[in-house]
């Protein structure tokens, strides 16, 4: 009779366990690449997820739009690292103060952030509404958009609450198709996008 086989365990998403100093020095190591597609979350080195077609399509044009609004002094950076406490996420879309050569020996971290967006199919409940959404919380970032592509809406989160057991926002409001979201940068309002030219 041929041997059994057995199945190996399915890992969850919690690869490992790090600090922002023990990620750097593995990523500077060459023992994570680019080629990795992991990131780390609340101490946890975790897979980054697939994307079906149209996350990457949304995510292209959010990015312009916000682009072609942005006032002098700021840029729009799509899915690298931005480092906060004890997470290093690649946010779909952020909007960075400054000049992109002032990060070449550091990532952008929560002071230098004025909005991070990110794009939502299959990580809406899973990640984006839940631990990122904390995570973005506890740094104080001060306006988080998730781009929910299941139901056809905006959801802006602002008003961080940072000093709570469990870091959330106090505010959201939901932005739907025939409306328009104002973009708040620092506290001033510097335009507004058309949600129905954001989604695909």
């Amino acid at each position: 009779m041929p041997p059994v086989e057995t199945v190996a365990a399915i890992p969850n998403d919690l690869i490992l366990r790090l600090s922002i100093e023990q990620y750097h020095a593995i990523i500077k190591a060459g023992i994570l690449t680019d080629d990795d597609s992991v990131e780390l979350l609340e101490g946890w080195l975790v897979f980054k997820r697939p994307k079906n077609p149209p996350h990457p399509v949304t995510t292209r044009l959010v990015r312009t739009a916000l682009e072609n609004i942005l006032p002098a002094g700021w840029y729009v950076d799509s899915q690298e690292p931005i480092t906060l406490s004890n997470s290093e996420p690649e946010p779909d879309i952020v909007v960075v103060r400054g000049d992109t050569r002032q990060y070449l020996d550091r990532h952008p971290g929560a002071e230098d952030i004025a909005l991070i967006i990110e794009v939502s199919d299959t990580t809406l409940q899973r990640d984006d509404r839940t631990v990122k959404k904390r995570i973005y919380a506890r740094a104080g970032i001060a306006i988080y958009w998730i781009v929910n592509l299941v139901e056809g809406l905006v959801e802006v989160y602002s008003q961080p609450l940072v000093e709570v057991e469990q870091p959330d926002y106090s505010q959201r409001l939901d932005f739907g198709r025939s409306a328009v979201i104002p973009i708040i940068i620092e506290g001033i309002e510097i335009g507004a996008l058309a949600v129905n030219s954001l989604l695909p």
